[in-house]
């Protein structure tokens, strides 16, 4: 039998994850913080053509009478509300990963856009936000005069 100075069947990753999940757990259930660490939420895709910026952002289960949409200089604000009912009296959780309570997402967008022309649509828990870029910013084709 080889001597080796660890335990082949020791993984120091599996012991930081073990560790990361007591820290959550001590600070969402001792003092009430979600852990920064946990990522964003709601996440978003930002893309754009000639004309528009587009955000998709998932939200699955939200209704769209509990989002707040705001554009703010070159900031897109996303504030709202995931709900999940109750769960009945009793009932023990073996695994509770679905999180619910308010959510504020700042994205900064990639160009200015006009306020005036916004429009917002969910479909299959999917939010996707249409912004006109203003005309100045459009491009333009430039004819060229002959002399």
């Amino acid at each position: 039998m080889p001597l080796t100075w660890w335990d082949p069947e020791w993984d120091p990753f599996r012991e930081f994850e073990q560790l990361r999940r007591r820290m959550d757990r001590l600070l969402e259930e001792e003092l009430g913080l979600r852990p920064w660490w946990t990522g964003v939420y709601p996440p978003v895709n930002i893309s754009e053509d000639a004309d528009h910026v587009y955000v998709r952002a998932e939200l699955p289960g939200v209704k769209p009478e509990d989002l707040d949409i705001q554009i703010q200089d070159r900031s897109l604000i996303l504030r709202g509300e995931k709900k999940i009912p109750a769960a009945e009296k009793g009932v023990n959780y073996h695994r509770r990963e679905r999180e619910a309570g308010y959510f504020r997402r700042v994205v900064r967008l990639p160009r200015p856009v006009d306020p005036d022309k916004v429009e917002a649509r969910c479909q299959d828990g999917v939010l996707t936000i249409t912004l006109a870029k203003p005309e100045e910013l459009k491009p333009r084709k430039i004819a060229v005069k002959t002399a």
